[in-house]
């Protein structure tokens, strides 16, 4: 009897296999670094064919390093970056142009051009989504309007078009090409009451409906497919979950209930709150998206505030302005300072997402004196995160009306104490962190377990949630407000940075 779930997570960075038991614990793992690639100001590439051999990659070291067959394993769940756009030839499998990942900004014309022919209150009404470079759909058209020669391919149709989960499943299985709800509705094109594909976005959009892949169940009995008979996962295991990785976390963290909450601090930083059966429409600059959709049920939705920069804020002070050589360091350098010094550190470095979507914005560094040091940057952009989730939390509680008092937290930048105390300051909530981090991972492995019958239900996979900490609140209540207002200000300079060509 197969003794393990696997599951792939191709994230924004890197790529990670895990096993995980019954108890959802990890058995074993690997992850590997992909590059980024940055043509010019604004544009964010990935290498489709290298995401893909990095998947190879782990998944044959992880079950190098667990002693593990194919046969030990009941079924394989995807979670993946969301939004990041492919485009493929059908036949031979190969990209025409690389991966254009979520934070890409190249569509921000396209968008205009939408808004100013006044699509923007269709879009958001059919699909939940703002009129933003974000989401697939515009990466979509700028693909069919630049590359040569790929929209005569794609309208005799020989392309597929897929987001990573997408790609990956075609690799998986020799050619499915399926996707899932949680990933559809990213893209600006699915309807997110009948979860299909829209005409109207299609034809708004101008992309042809024979690329698009096939919507099934985040967790389905039926299987996606069966893997290969060659490769690390020889055997025909079934591939059966598919969840965006944020829903993927919201699983893992089991917010199964109406209005639970969780907020995942990884590349970007992404709360989720449940709503239900119920499709709520945000009206203070949050998406509506599918939460996830286990086998013929009905879908339940969610409200979701996105962030794009935060751990690659991190990321960014150790590889461009070489601050840090690891992101470890940052926890001991912050916490060498009572405070930032009145510098504010907005890393809106692709726009601004939740609440603004605003294109027009950049990156913007205030309040310096030569007073400020190294440690006083460093410090800002960790509260630079937790300032973000506040402007979330502060809209989801206006669209919910219900106030949050706790935050389940998941991501690897959770591992930074200092910072989870940052954020249950500047929220003025306490904060939890479960004992297995790695939720979006563990939500990709319970939709494949589930459709497996590795679990029985979601009781059984609430049994396995386990708090491993807990932070209070240690600010007063002026001091909260000071420091945000602070932030305030400092986001209103980073407005009207890029003006329209």
């Amino acid at each position: 009897m197969a003794k393990y779930i696997g599951a792939i997570d191709s994230g924004t960075t890197s790529t990670r296999f895990i096993l995980f038991d019954q108890g959802g614990n990890i058995i074993a793992y690997d992850q590997r670094e992909h590059a980024q690639i940055f043509p010019q100001s604004g544009w964010v590439e990935h290498d489709p064919l290298e995401i893909w051999e990095r998947t190879r990659q782990v998944i044959g070291a992880t079950l190098a390093k667990a002693q593990v067959v194919a046969s030990d394993i009941a079924a394989i769940g995807i979670t993946n970056q969301r939004e990041t756009t492919l485009l493929w030839d059908r036949r031979s499998g190969r990209p025409v142009y690389n991966a254009i990942v979520w934070q890409d900004t190249r569509t921000d014309r396209i968008c205009r051009q939408l808004a100013d022919a006044g699509y923007a209150d269709a879009i958001a009404r059919k699909t939940g989504l703002p009129l933003a470079t974000y989401f697939a759909g515009p990466k979509i058209r700028w693909m069919l309007d630049n590359v040569p020669g790929v929209r005569q391919q794609a309208e005799a149709g020989d392309l597929l078009f897929g987001t990573v989960d997408t790609w990956l499943i075609w690799n998986l299985t020799g050619g499915k090409h399926v996707t899932d709800p949680t990933n559809a509705s990213r893209t600006m094109l699915m309807d997110l009451e009948t979860l299909d594909w829209d005409d109207e976005m299609l034809d708004v959009l101008g992309i042809p409906r024979q690329i698009l892949p096939e919507i099934r169940p985040s967790s389905d009995p039926d299987f996606y497919g069966r893997t290969l008979n060659s490769g690390p996962l020889r055997g025909a295991v079934p591939v059966c979950g598919n969840l965006g990785d944020q829903q993927a976390a919201t699983v893992g963290q089991t917010c199964f209930a109406v209005g639970e909450a969780k907020n995942t601090y990884g590349t970007g930083c992404f709360m989720l709150l449940n709503t239900g059966e119920e499709i709520v429409h945000s009206r203070n600059g949050l998406l509506t998206t599918v939460a996830y959709q286990f086998d013929a049920r009905p879908p339940v939705y969610a409200l979701e505030g996105s962030i794009a920069m935060a751990g690659a804020t991190v990321q960014w002070l150790r590889d461009n302005l070489k601050l840090i050589e690891t992101a470890a360091e940052t926890e001991a350098l912050a916490q060498s300072v009572d405070d930032s010094g009145g510098c504010y550190l907005v890393p809106a470095f692709s726009g601004l997402f939740a609440p603004y979507w605003r294109s027009d914005a950049r990156g913007v560094i205030v309040g310096l004196t030569r007073y400020i040091n190294r440690n006083h940057i460093v410090r800002a952009a960790l509260e630079s995160i937790c300032y973000q989730t506040r402007e979330v939390l502060d809209a989801m509680e206006a669209d919910s009306g219900v106030p949050l008092r706790s935050l389940k937290v998941d991501g690897g930048a959770t591992v930074n104490n200092f910072l989870m105390q940052l954020q249950a300051d500047i929220l003025g909530v306490e904060v939890i962190r479960p004992k297995i981090a790695e939720t979006t991972s563990l939500g990709a492995a319970y939709a494949a377990g589930l459709a497996a019958g590795f679990w029985q239900d979601l009781d059984g996979l609430r049994g396995n949630w386990q708090v491993d900490r807990t932070w209070q609140p240690q600010s007063d209540e002026s001091a909260r407000a000071a420091g945000y207002a602070g932030w305030k200000r400092a986001v209103e300079r980073t407005f009207d940075w890029i003006e329209d060509e």
